[in-house]
């Protein structure tokens, strides 16, 4: 009876009946290789290790006289260099500029987004082992933990992308990993009007609420671009304003020549060491900021940055998590709330209201695209708190109520109406 090994046949001008079952074999075969070479090679240069891989993965098929084509011979090399030096089946989707997240729900569960749009993949791991070993290459070079005591990672990669890796108990169906990848190419307000993200009309009165210091608050549900908002914003300041940033996770990319980007810091194993978004808050007060940009509002921080929006800080910006402009404001109130601080509604509301001037609500459309679904003045306590200046016909149908472009922007905090807040509204 021939020998198998991890469904690979033994036998003469045999076939695998498993892919992963040879990749499994050829990887111990040529870290074997490696060791009996005496050479460095996982160390040295990738095209060295290539061939090396190559070569070895011949040699093998040669002797066991598998039927493998050529081309299989070196796409199997180029996974098992991948395995070997980088992320696995993940080095080929990070390697893709079209591809703008991965998500990996098990072994045989991988999806990417492409412009938008979520598909499946072909690629596997070999088994959930597989996935976290994967996950602790990809953190241990951060320093971060991944175990039963600490099964939730947020991290960044040294390009910049956002990795979320969650492993059972608390993911019950196995590990999962959710890379958002780094965007080199960095939008401008150009791309967001040929996008039609945003009309032109519409982006001249970004650039004149920037221009004049209005306090904006960017809110959507997740993977609507709010980042991508903030940064296009950012590119609209003047380049004298000294700017600082706080984010949980750096992802901001702003094109800017004054500014202290500054990251939060989860407690280490003993619960110490912890640096919230609070702190980093008041720390910036005394960093001489023109402007604070706070990456997202999402727990007790939402006090100290409402603060300083109200105290002379003004031109900063934030983003929140809200399906639309009124419940933004609702769910700042919420988060004051959850900081246990007792403030009366008509106080709270009133703190809100003078934080904030403008509040930009952004959606995400069936077919994958973003647009700017609202743009409202918050103007006052009394009656309607916000003022409507842009309703996206994309969301609702144009003519209806609630996508009228009647509002005329009365004078705000942030300086008095003019000649584009006008147009914008007509």
């Amino acid at each position: 009876m021939a020998e198998k090994l991890f469904g690979v046949s033994s036998r003469g001008s045999g076939q695998a009946d498993d892919g992963q079952g040879l990749k499994l074999v050829l990887h111990r075969y040529i870290i074997d290789g490696i060791e009996e070479s005496g050479k460095n090679l996982l160390e040295g240069s990738r095209p060295a290790l290539a061939q090396f891989v190559i070569d070895k993965v011949a040699e093998y098929v040669a002797r066991l006289r598998l039927a493998i084509s050529r081309y299989e011979m070196e796409r199997l090399a180029e996974e098992l260099v991948d395995e070997l030096t980088g992320f696995g089946p993940l080095e080929v989707l990070l390697r893709d500029t079209s591809v703008t997240e991965i998500l990996v729900n098990g072994p045989g569960k991988v999806f990417v987004e492409r412009d938008g749009v979520l598909h499946h993949t072909d690629l596997r791991f070999i088994d959930s082992h597989h996935v976290e070993r994967v996950m602790q290459r990809i953190l241990a070079p951060l320093g971060r933990r991944l175990d039963e005591s600490s099964p939730m990672v947020d991290a960044r990669l040294p390009d910049g992308s956002r990795v979320n890796a969650i492993i059972p108990p608390i993911a019950l169906d196995g590990p999962c990993l959710s890379i958002r990848k780094f965007r080199k190419d960095m939008l401008k307000s150009a791309d967001l009007v040929a996008m039609q993200t945003i009309d032109q009309s519409i982006f001249e009165f970004f650039q004149e609420a920037v221009g004049k210091r209005c306090n904006i608050l960017v809110s959507g549900g997740t993977g609507t671009g709010k980042t991508t908002m903030l940064n296009v914003l950012s590119q609209l300041i003047d380049s004298n304003q000294r700017l600082v940033t706080i984010e949980d996770v750096a992802e901001l990319q702003l094109s800017h020549p004054h500014v202290v980007r500054l990251e939060t810091r989860p407690p280490n194993a003993e619960g110490h060491g912890e640096v919230r978004a609070s702190d980093l808050i008041r720390n910036s007060l005394r960093m001489r900021p023109d402007r604070i940009i706070l990456g997202e509002i999402r727990g007790v921080e939402v006090l100290d940055v409402l603060t300083a929006m109200n105290t002379g800080h003004d031109g900063s910006m934030s983003t929140v998590h809200a399906n639309n402009a009124q419940d933004a404001l609702l769910r700042l109130e919420t988060l004051v709330g959850l900081t246990g601080r007792l403030i009366p509604e008509k106080t709270l509301r009133q703190m809100v209201c003078a934080a904030l001037d403008v509040i930009i609500q952004l959606a995400r459309l069936p077919d994958g695209r973003r647009c700017v679904s609202e743009v409202v003045e918050v103007v006052g306590i009394r009656d309607d708190i916000l003022s409507p200046i842009h309703c996206s016909a994309l969301i609702a149908a144009p003519g209806s109520a609630s996508c009228a472009k009647l509002h005329t922007p009365q004078a705000t905090s942030c300086g008095q109406a003019t000649d584009v807040l006008r147009e914008a509204a007509q």
